[in-house]
Protein backbone atom coordinates (compact mmCIF):
# COMPACT_ATOMS: atom_id res chain seq x y z
CA UNK A 1 0.00 0.00 0.00
CA UNK A 2 1.31 3.40 -0.91
CA UNK A 3 2.17 5.51 2.06
CA UNK A 4 0.30 8.74 2.64
CA UNK A 5 2.41 11.76 3.42
CA UNK A 6 0.79 14.17 5.86
CA UNK A 7 2.24 17.65 5.70
CA UNK A 8 2.73 19.21 9.13
CA UNK A 9 0.65 22.25 9.88
CA UNK A 10 2.53 25.52 9.49
CA UNK A 11 3.02 27.55 12.62
CA UNK A 12 0.70 30.25 11.29
CA UNK A 13 -2.03 27.70 10.67
CA UNK A 14 -1.85 26.74 14.32
CA UNK A 15 -2.13 30.31 15.50
CA UNK A 16 -5.40 32.18 16.02
CA UNK A 17 -6.13 34.81 13.38
CA UNK A 18 -6.50 38.47 14.29
CA UNK A 19 -7.30 41.62 12.31
CA UNK A 20 -5.69 45.00 12.94
CA UNK A 21 -8.12 47.46 11.39
CA UNK A 22 -5.79 50.45 10.95
CA UNK A 23 -2.16 51.05 10.09
CA UNK A 24 -0.07 50.67 13.26
CA UNK A 25 3.58 50.63 14.28
CA UNK A 26 5.69 47.66 13.06
CA UNK A 27 6.63 46.91 16.68
CA UNK A 28 2.98 46.21 17.47
CA UNK A 29 2.58 43.87 14.52
CA UNK A 30 5.78 42.04 15.46
CA UNK A 31 4.57 41.50 19.04
CA UNK A 32 1.24 40.11 17.90
CA UNK A 33 2.80 37.89 15.23
CA UNK A 34 4.43 35.94 18.06
CA UNK A 35 1.01 34.61 19.09
CA UNK A 36 -1.29 35.10 16.08
CA UNK A 37 -1.61 35.15 12.33
CA UNK A 38 -2.04 38.87 11.69
CA UNK A 39 -4.06 40.58 8.97
CA UNK A 40 -2.95 44.22 9.06
CA UNK A 41 -4.58 47.14 7.25
CA UNK A 42 -1.38 48.52 5.69
CA UNK A 43 -3.18 51.14 3.59
CA UNK A 44 -4.94 52.72 6.60
CA UNK A 45 -8.13 53.15 4.57
CA UNK A 46 -11.07 53.21 6.98
CA UNK A 47 -13.08 50.04 6.46
CA UNK A 48 -16.74 50.24 5.59
CA UNK A 49 -18.91 48.07 7.87
CA UNK A 50 -19.17 45.42 5.14
CA UNK A 51 -15.40 45.37 4.56
CA UNK A 52 -14.74 45.20 8.29
CA UNK A 53 -17.02 42.19 8.66
CA UNK A 54 -15.52 40.50 5.63
CA UNK A 55 -11.92 40.99 6.82
CA UNK A 56 -12.81 39.78 10.33
CA UNK A 57 -14.21 36.46 9.12
CA UNK A 58 -12.61 33.61 11.03
CA UNK A 59 -10.76 35.96 13.38
CA UNK A 60 -10.46 35.31 17.09
CA UNK A 61 -9.48 38.89 17.84
CA UNK A 62 -9.82 42.35 16.34
CA UNK A 63 -7.65 45.37 17.17
CA UNK A 64 -9.72 48.51 16.55
CA UNK A 65 -9.63 52.28 16.72
CA UNK A 66 -12.49 54.71 17.32
CA UNK A 67 -13.23 54.61 13.58
CA UNK A 68 -14.64 51.07 13.68
CA UNK A 69 -18.16 50.36 14.92
CA UNK A 70 -18.31 47.04 16.73
CA UNK A 71 -21.97 46.25 17.33
CA UNK A 72 -24.52 43.46 17.20
CA UNK A 73 -24.40 43.36 13.40
CA UNK A 74 -20.63 42.88 13.55
CA UNK A 75 -20.89 40.08 16.11
CA UNK A 76 -23.64 38.39 14.09
CA UNK A 77 -21.39 38.40 11.02
CA UNK A 78 -18.20 37.46 12.92
CA UNK A 79 -19.17 34.91 15.60
CA UNK A 80 -15.58 33.67 16.00
CA UNK A 81 -14.38 37.02 17.42
CA UNK A 82 -13.79 36.67 21.16
CA UNK A 83 -11.54 39.68 21.84
CA UNK A 84 -11.80 43.34 20.79
CA UNK A 85 -8.73 45.41 21.72
CA UNK A 86 -9.42 49.14 21.26
CA UNK A 87 -6.45 51.49 20.76
CA UNK A 88 -8.03 54.30 22.79
CA UNK A 89 -9.04 55.06 26.33
CA UNK A 90 -12.63 55.65 25.17
CA UNK A 91 -14.71 52.82 23.71
CA UNK A 92 -17.99 54.39 22.60
CA UNK A 93 -17.40 52.75 19.20
CA UNK A 94 -18.01 49.34 20.81
CA UNK A 95 -21.33 47.98 22.09
CA UNK A 96 -19.83 46.63 25.29
CA UNK A 97 -23.15 45.29 26.59
CA UNK A 98 -23.61 43.27 23.39
CA UNK A 99 -20.03 42.01 23.61
CA UNK A 100 -20.59 40.92 27.19
CA UNK A 101 -23.74 38.99 26.24
CA UNK A 102 -21.70 37.07 23.67
CA UNK A 103 -18.73 36.42 25.94
CA UNK A 104 -16.41 38.76 24.03
CA UNK A 105 -13.64 40.46 25.98
CA UNK A 106 -13.25 44.21 25.34
CA UNK A 107 -10.10 46.11 26.32
CA UNK A 108 -8.83 49.69 26.08
CA UNK A 109 -5.63 51.68 26.67
CA UNK A 110 -6.06 53.97 29.70
CA UNK A 111 -3.35 55.74 31.66
CA UNK A 112 -0.65 55.92 29.00
CA UNK A 113 -2.11 59.03 27.38
CA UNK A 114 -3.05 61.10 30.45
CA UNK A 115 -0.06 63.44 30.44
CA UNK A 116 -0.04 63.94 26.69
CA UNK A 117 -3.75 64.75 26.56
CA UNK A 118 -3.39 67.13 29.50
CA UNK A 119 -0.54 68.87 27.65
CA UNK A 120 -2.70 69.38 24.56
CA UNK A 121 -5.57 70.61 26.73
CA UNK A 122 -3.34 73.30 28.16
CA UNK A 123 -1.97 74.12 24.72
CA UNK A 124 -5.50 74.80 23.49
CA UNK A 125 -6.38 76.72 26.64
CA UNK A 126 -3.36 78.96 26.15
CA UNK A 127 -3.93 79.29 22.39
CA UNK A 128 -7.53 80.38 22.91
CA UNK A 129 -6.69 82.72 25.79
CA UNK A 130 -3.83 84.45 23.99
CA UNK A 131 -5.44 84.31 20.52
CA UNK A 132 -2.47 82.36 19.17
CA UNK A 133 -4.10 80.73 16.15
CA UNK A 134 -6.00 83.89 15.22
CA UNK A 135 -3.01 86.21 15.41
CA UNK A 136 -0.71 83.78 13.58
CA UNK A 137 -3.28 83.67 10.78
CA UNK A 138 -3.42 87.48 10.69
CA UNK A 139 0.38 87.68 10.62
CA UNK A 140 0.57 85.21 7.72
CA UNK A 141 -2.10 87.22 5.88
CA UNK A 142 -0.04 90.39 6.15
CA UNK A 143 -2.39 92.10 8.61
CA UNK A 144 0.35 93.09 11.10
CA UNK A 145 0.78 96.75 10.20
CA UNK A 146 1.47 98.67 13.42
CA UNK A 147 4.25 96.73 15.09
CA UNK A 148 3.57 97.14 18.80
CA UNK A 149 0.24 98.75 19.70
CA UNK A 150 -1.04 99.00 23.24
CA UNK A 151 -4.54 97.70 22.53
CA UNK A 152 -3.75 95.37 19.66
CA UNK A 153 -4.96 91.75 19.82
CA UNK A 154 -5.51 91.64 23.56
CA UNK A 155 -6.04 88.25 25.11
CA UNK A 156 -6.85 86.82 28.54
CA UNK A 157 -4.49 86.08 31.44
CA UNK A 158 -4.18 82.45 32.46
CA UNK A 159 -2.19 82.88 35.67
CA UNK A 160 -4.34 83.34 38.80
CA UNK A 161 -7.51 82.71 36.77
CA UNK A 162 -10.22 80.27 37.81
CA UNK A 163 -10.36 76.89 36.07
CA UNK A 164 -13.36 74.56 36.25
CA UNK A 165 -12.91 70.93 35.21
CA UNK A 166 -15.99 68.89 34.34
CA UNK A 167 -14.90 65.28 34.67
CA UNK A 168 -12.23 64.62 37.27
CA UNK A 169 -10.82 61.26 36.29
CA UNK A 170 -7.15 60.58 35.59
CA UNK A 171 -6.83 63.17 32.82
CA UNK A 172 -8.83 65.77 34.74
CA UNK A 173 -6.52 65.34 37.71
CA UNK A 174 -3.48 65.64 35.47
CA UNK A 175 -4.85 68.91 34.06
CA UNK A 176 -5.30 70.19 37.62
CA UNK A 177 -1.61 69.48 38.30
CA UNK A 178 -0.62 71.66 35.35
CA UNK A 179 -2.94 74.43 36.49
CA UNK A 180 -1.09 74.66 39.79
CA UNK A 181 1.96 75.94 37.92
CA UNK A 182 -0.10 78.90 36.75
CA UNK A 183 -1.45 79.44 40.28
CA UNK A 184 -4.97 78.93 39.01
CA UNK A 185 -7.92 78.45 41.34
CA UNK A 186 -9.25 75.03 40.35
CA UNK A 187 -12.70 73.60 40.98
CA UNK A 188 -14.26 70.48 39.55
CA UNK A 189 -17.50 68.61 39.00
CA UNK A 190 -17.65 64.84 38.86
CA UNK A 191 -20.43 62.27 39.14
CA UNK A 192 -18.70 61.02 42.28
CA UNK A 193 -16.93 63.49 44.51
CA UNK A 194 -13.27 62.80 45.19
CA UNK A 195 -12.19 61.98 48.72
CA UNK A 196 -10.78 64.77 50.85
CA UNK A 197 -7.18 63.54 50.54
CA UNK A 198 -7.34 63.60 46.73
CA UNK A 199 -8.92 67.06 46.73
CA UNK A 200 -6.10 68.27 48.95
CA UNK A 201 -3.46 66.57 46.77
CA UNK A 202 -4.63 68.38 43.64
CA UNK A 203 -5.75 71.54 45.48
CA UNK A 204 -9.23 71.42 43.96
CA UNK A 205 -12.67 72.33 45.30
CA UNK A 206 -15.88 70.49 44.44
CA UNK A 207 -18.73 72.49 42.88
CA UNK A 208 -21.90 71.69 41.00
CA UNK A 209 -21.76 71.72 37.22
CA UNK A 210 -23.84 74.90 37.20
CA UNK A 211 -21.45 76.63 39.60
CA UNK A 212 -18.46 75.56 37.52
CA UNK A 213 -20.01 77.09 34.41
CA UNK A 214 -21.10 80.26 36.18
CA UNK A 215 -17.91 80.99 38.13
CA UNK A 216 -14.98 79.83 35.97
CA UNK A 217 -12.77 81.87 33.66
CA UNK A 218 -11.87 78.64 31.85
CA UNK A 219 -14.01 75.49 31.62
CA UNK A 220 -12.43 72.19 30.54
CA UNK A 221 -14.69 69.29 29.58
CA UNK A 222 -13.07 65.91 30.23
CA UNK A 223 -15.76 63.23 30.36
CA UNK A 224 -16.14 60.03 28.31
CA UNK A 225 -18.78 60.03 25.61
CA UNK A 226 -21.95 58.01 26.19
CA UNK A 227 -25.69 58.44 25.88
CA UNK A 228 -25.61 60.03 29.34
CA UNK A 229 -23.00 62.65 28.33
CA UNK A 230 -24.33 63.43 24.85
CA UNK A 231 -24.62 67.25 24.69
CA UNK A 232 -23.65 67.52 28.35
CA UNK A 233 -22.76 71.11 27.43
CA UNK A 234 -25.63 72.63 25.46
CA UNK A 235 -27.12 76.08 24.88
CA UNK A 236 -28.49 76.54 28.39
CA UNK A 237 -25.15 75.50 29.90
CA UNK A 238 -23.20 77.91 27.70
CA UNK A 239 -25.64 80.64 28.74
CA UNK A 240 -24.43 80.25 32.34
CA UNK A 241 -20.83 81.08 31.41
CA UNK A 242 -19.25 84.51 31.77
CA UNK A 243 -18.99 86.57 28.56
CA UNK A 244 -15.22 86.56 29.23
CA UNK A 245 -14.99 82.78 29.72
CA UNK A 246 -13.33 80.20 27.47
CA UNK A 247 -14.46 76.60 26.92
CA UNK A 248 -12.03 73.75 26.13
CA UNK A 249 -13.16 70.35 24.84
CA UNK A 250 -10.48 67.68 24.46
CA UNK A 251 -12.77 64.84 25.57
CA UNK A 252 -15.01 63.54 22.79
CA UNK A 253 -17.13 65.02 20.03
CA UNK A 254 -20.79 65.03 21.01
CA UNK A 255 -20.14 65.92 24.64
CA UNK A 256 -20.55 69.57 23.58
CA UNK A 257 -23.39 70.65 21.29
CA UNK A 258 -21.31 72.08 18.43
CA UNK A 259 -24.21 74.07 16.95
CA UNK A 260 -24.92 75.74 20.30
CA UNK A 261 -21.21 76.44 20.83
CA UNK A 262 -20.86 78.05 17.41
CA UNK A 263 -23.84 80.30 18.14
CA UNK A 264 -22.37 81.34 21.52
CA UNK A 265 -18.99 82.12 19.93
CA UNK A 266 -20.49 83.96 16.98
CA UNK A 267 -22.65 86.12 19.21
CA UNK A 268 -19.74 86.66 21.67
CA UNK A 269 -21.78 85.24 24.54
CA UNK A 270 -18.53 83.55 25.56
CA UNK A 271 -15.09 84.88 24.72
CA UNK A 272 -13.58 81.84 23.06
CA UNK A 273 -13.02 78.11 22.84
CA UNK A 274 -10.35 75.51 22.16
CA UNK A 275 -11.70 72.38 20.45
CA UNK A 276 -9.89 69.15 19.57
CA UNK A 277 -12.92 66.88 19.04
CA UNK A 278 -16.06 67.33 16.97
CA UNK A 279 -19.43 65.78 16.33
CA UNK A 280 -19.23 63.56 13.25
CA UNK A 281 -15.47 63.88 12.88
CA UNK A 282 -13.47 63.94 10.66
CA UNK A 283 -16.26 66.12 9.27
CA UNK A 284 -16.89 69.23 11.30
CA UNK A 285 -19.42 72.01 11.21
CA UNK A 286 -17.93 74.44 8.63
CA UNK A 287 -19.16 77.40 10.67
CA UNK A 288 -16.24 76.78 13.05
CA UNK A 289 -13.88 77.82 10.26
CA UNK A 290 -15.42 81.29 10.01
CA UNK A 291 -14.77 82.11 13.67
CA UNK A 292 -11.67 83.90 14.93
CA UNK A 293 -12.36 83.19 18.61
CA UNK A 294 -11.82 79.43 18.51
CA UNK A 295 -8.58 77.43 18.35
CA UNK A 296 -9.09 74.18 16.43
CA UNK A 297 -7.04 70.98 16.26
CA UNK A 298 -7.92 67.66 14.53
CA UNK A 299 -8.25 65.21 17.47
CA UNK A 300 -4.56 65.24 18.37
CA UNK A 301 -4.91 64.96 22.15
CA UNK A 302 -2.72 61.83 22.38
CA UNK A 303 -0.77 62.45 19.16
CA UNK A 304 2.87 62.19 20.10
CA UNK A 305 5.05 59.38 18.81
CA UNK A 306 5.87 58.11 22.29
CA UNK A 307 2.28 58.11 23.53
CA UNK A 308 0.72 56.57 20.42
CA UNK A 309 3.42 53.87 20.56
CA UNK A 310 2.54 53.15 24.21
CA UNK A 311 -1.15 52.97 23.30
CA UNK A 312 -0.48 50.55 20.45
CA UNK A 313 1.78 48.32 22.51
CA UNK A 314 -0.70 48.26 25.40
CA UNK A 315 -3.44 47.22 22.97
CA UNK A 316 -1.11 44.46 21.75
CA UNK A 317 -0.44 43.37 25.33
CA UNK A 318 -4.18 43.23 26.03
CA UNK A 319 -4.77 41.12 22.92
CA UNK A 320 -1.84 38.81 23.58
CA UNK A 321 -2.96 38.14 27.15
CA UNK A 322 -6.48 37.29 26.02
CA UNK A 323 -5.25 34.97 23.25
CA UNK A 324 -2.99 33.16 25.72
CA UNK A 325 -5.85 32.65 28.17
CA UNK A 326 -4.59 35.21 30.64
CA UNK A 327 -6.51 38.17 32.05
CA UNK A 328 -5.92 41.28 29.90
CA UNK A 329 -4.54 44.22 31.92
CA UNK A 330 -7.32 46.55 30.77
CA UNK A 331 -10.35 44.32 30.51
CA UNK A 332 -13.38 46.63 30.41
CA UNK A 333 -16.22 44.13 30.70
CA UNK A 334 -14.72 41.82 33.29
CA UNK A 335 -17.69 40.23 35.07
Amino acid sequence: MASITVEPLSLDAMKPKILITRQVFPEMVAQLEQVASVDHNHTDDIFSPDTLRARAQGCTGVVTCLTEKIDAAFFDACPTVKVVSNIAVGYNNIDVAEASKRGVKVTNTPGVLDDTTADLTFALLMAAARRVTETERRLRNGEWKKGFALQQWLGTDIHHASLGIIGMGRIGQTIAKRASGFEMKVSYFNRTRLDAATEEKYKVAYKTKEAILRDSDFVVVMVPYSAATHHLIKAEDLALMKPSAILINTARGGVVDDVALIAALKEKRIAGAGIDVFEGEPALNPAFLDLDNVALTPHIGSATHATRMRMAMLAATNMQAALEGREPPNWINRS
